[in-house]
């Protein structure tokens, strides 16, 4: 028997499968890890064939070391959707292989966790006649009664009963009354989770609309569902209701959000309503966690999978629905190698193991709305609140006419009367800062200067959690002490300008003493379970107000909630990208609709200078199909996706001129094919050799061709062909195709 293994390199020259002999007595399957001999080294695997002819040499072929594991860690499902995935990026099959597994699996750097456990080795009713007869009341006794029920009981958890009890123990197990051996333990993230008790709501109007289309689909293991519903019409009840639905079938469900911090909500809620058949599945669980709600799911002891964008991956059996909540979110999109879009890689996978989708979202993409329109997903809408509460009453401040009323502070005189008047009423309010930090960055006054990272070309964040306080670099993560006088001019009038969450902070406590704040971004939720213990403080109500990046902006409910203030709303609307108007109504949409979804109506206060912008207009009213005609018109008369792609072929290196001479190469190549064949030249619309807003990015100098092209088959081909150019080996740079890229940064 011969097999045919994907070896764990990630490299163009060994992107193949290489044959291997199965020795005498070994059984193996497809998709089972296995140690292989490679070269002068020894390298991990997965079988991907079983065949009982090799087509090579017999005296070539070398045989499998040994299985990694027992069992196939890839299903045949997850090897289908990894085969694809590589020919859909044009990237080598171990790298979406890595995918399909948790990283801790690769290397062996993490294994099942056992202690010692003790248990009766005779029947009851001896060990009762060993207790009767003994004289004193001493260890032997105590343990022997704590094992009376038959249950392994762990050792640790003995000698919380019975003080020092190892010795009796060895007594006990050499007279063979127990016992002792290793026992594994599943490491669970529960402590992470506050499990909720289901209140069992009845459904609205709406939510049995929407219910009543989404059960036959998911009978039948089919249907393509857009969930589109204002902030607070529940669309979270009708996700329940369907995985219900789901289990009852004997099927499994995945559920995908699109932060670590609506997680430990979201498995509270799905806990609460389905016991321990909720697994959970993201980036923050331990080595160990992740490994073994991994296994419990390809076990199938865990039928319902939520977690961030890995969790598509998840080897549930008999997959039923996948639903992706707030399917907008750009973080589905993965960014790095293979790229992929979450939302079309689980339409793969349903359209595969015949399952239904659900994309839900108060603010729905551009793409996903438009294709809704032209029947690729059945659009289910839920216009109206639960309960029948309203939307939140929406004021925009002019923060022009407060500066030129003398008002320099972050807060605008509304706004600061309107968090007042919320605490004195006992209510709570979340306060959106889209970035992080104290200030925005350091400049000097006399000459312009702007402190910059050494290894990014970006402008660095004052901090204040340090004692002295710090300039980090939000790219790479260098930090340095701040300047007292100017690098350039040596002037003494550098100073800090803009805010960030921390000064917001630092404003809410100067002005308001005694409120409990809590903070929520990237510096505050680095550890394990940041995000879960600052959301359960403002669920308590120990926290009175929230401030965040807009992490806190989507999906999280809390009923106390009835002012949202967001302070700049100029950061989103300004970027360099042509999504920035999207994102800023989906950001001020999304963070309004955290107000008013208890008894007590809401409140959402927006600065900003451009308070005649027609994006937060469209946000005030939460109007989001005037929003979706507006933008999808602008695309369309612009030629921006979803009418055309936008491409860039992105070279990074240490040396300048190295990064300058790849992408003069590449454009000599591209231009050549689109020259050699007048069809391909006609879909390239543009195609422009420039420097990238960020030019200098953790220590590599960048440069980019940007290219804009119609949507069809030719230019698909066409990016298959630059792909293999990119393969190409170039000494000190790394080239990369990105196709519609989150980020044009």
């Amino acid at each position: 028997m011969y097999c045919q293994v994907i070896v764990d390199i990630v490299h163009e020259n060994v992107a193949k499968p290489f044959t291997y002999s199965v020795p005498e007595g070994m059984e193996l399957s497809e998709g089972q890890r296995v140690a292989v001999p490679f070269g002068r080294m020894q390298k991990e695997g997965v079988v991907i064939a079983l065949t009982e002819q090799s087509g090579i040499d017999i005296g070539r072929i070398r045989s499998v070391i040994r299985p990694l594991e027992d069992y196939a860690a890839i299903p045949p499902e997850l090897m289908a959707l990894a085969k694809e995935m590589a020919g859909q990026a044009h990237c080598p099959l171990a790298e979406t292989l890595r995918l399909m597994l948790p990283a801790q699996l690769r290397g062996g750097r993490v294994r099942p966790r056992t202690v010692k456990a003790v248990q009766l080795a005779v029947p009851r009713e001896e060990a009762e006649d060993v207790i009767r007869q003994e004289k004193r009341a001493g260890k032997r006794i105590q343990l022997l009664t704590n094992l009376l029920d038959g249950e392994a009981r762990p050792v640790q958890a003995l000698s919380a009963i019975v003080k020092n009890p190892r010795e009796a123990l060895r007594k006990l197990e050499q007279d063979g009354l127990i016992r002792i051996s290793e026992e594994e333990i599943m490491r669970t993230p529960e402590a992470s989770f506050t499990e909720v008790s289901d209140p069992g709501w009845e459904l609205t109007a709406d939510q049995k609309d929407a219910l009543d289309e989404i059960l036959p689909a998911l009978k039948s293991g089919e249907g393509r569902f857009l969930l589109h519903g204002v902030t607070g019409s529940g669309k979270t009840e009708v996700f329940m209701a369907a995985v219900k639905e789901t289990l009852a079938l004997g099927r499994s469900a995945i559920i995908l959000v699109p932060e670590i911090a609506l997680t430990p909500q979201m498995v509270s809620w799905f806990r609460g309503r389905f016991g321990a058949v909720a697994a959970v599945i993201h980036s923050r669980l331990s080595a160990g966690e992740r490994y073994d709600e991994w296994r419990r799911i390809l076990r199938g002891e865990a039928r319902v999978v939520i977690g961030a964008r890995s969790a598509v991956f998840s080897p549930v059996r008999d997959l039923g629905l996948i639903v992706i909540d707030e399917e907008h979110e750009s973080t589905y999109l993965n960014d790095h190698r293979p790229r992929y879009d979450t939302r079309d890689t689980a339409a793969s996978r349903c359209r595969r193991e015949g399952a239904t989708l659900i994309l839900a979202s108060a603010t729905p993409s551009i793409l996903s709305f438009a294709r809704a329109r032209r029947g690729d997903y059945m659009l289910l809408e839920m216009p109206r609140r639960v309960g029948g509460h309203p939307l939140p009453e929406v004021l925009v401040t002019d923060m022009r006419q407060e500066l030129e009323n003398g008002n320099r502070s972050v807060f605008s005189g509304v706004l600061h009367k309107a968090l007042k008047d919320c605490i004195a009423r006992n209510e709570q309010a979340i306060l959106l800062m889209n970035r992080r930090g104290y200030n925005s960055f350091v400049s000097c006054r006399s000459c312009g200067y702007v402190v910059k990272c050494p290894n990014c070309d970006i402008s660095m964040t004052y901090h204040t959690d340090s004692q002295s306080g710090l300039l980090r670099c939000h790219y790479c993560g260098y930090a340095q002490m701040p300047p007292s006088v100017c690098p350039e001019c040596q002037s003494r009038y550098i100073r800090y300008f803009g805010a960030g969450t921390q000064k917001v902070e630092e404003e809410i406590r100067k002005q308001f003493p005694g409120v409990t704040v809590a903070r929520m971004d990237y510096d505050t939720t680095s550890g394990k379970d940041g995000h879960g213990k600052i959301l359960e403080e403002f669920r308590s109500g120990r926290a009175r107000i929230l401030i965040g990046t807009q992490m806190i902006a989507k999906g999280l409910d809390f009923p106390r909630v009835t002012l949202v203030g967001i302070i700049a709303a100029d950061l989103a609307l300004n970027l360099p990208d042509y999504r920035s108007r999207e994102r800023a109504f989906q950001l001020f949409t999304q963070v309004a609709g955290r107000a008013g979804r208890g008894d007590r109506k809401g409140k959402v206060i927006i600065q900003t200078y451009r308070p005649e912008d027609p994006v937060i207009g469209f946000a005030a009213r939460q109007d989001y199909r005037a929003f979706f005609e507006s933008e999808f018109r602008r695309r369309r008369n612009s030629l921006y996706p979803p009418f055309t792609n936008l491409a860039r072929i992105l070279a990074e290196s240490e040396r300048e001129e190295a990064a300058e001479k790849a992408i003069a190469e590449m454009e000599r190549d591209v231009r050549k094919m689109t020259e050699d064949s007048p069809a391909l030249g006609k879909k390239v619309l543009a195609m422009v050799n420039e420097v990238p807003s960020v030019r200098f990015l953790r220590g590599k100098h960048r440069r980019q061709l940007l290219m804009k092209t119609l949507v069809s088959a030719e230019t698909d081909e066409l990016f298959g062909k630059i792909t293999d150019l990119i393969a190409q080996p170039r000494d000190g740079v790394e080239v990369i195709l990105e196709i519609n890229p989150t980020t044009m940064l």
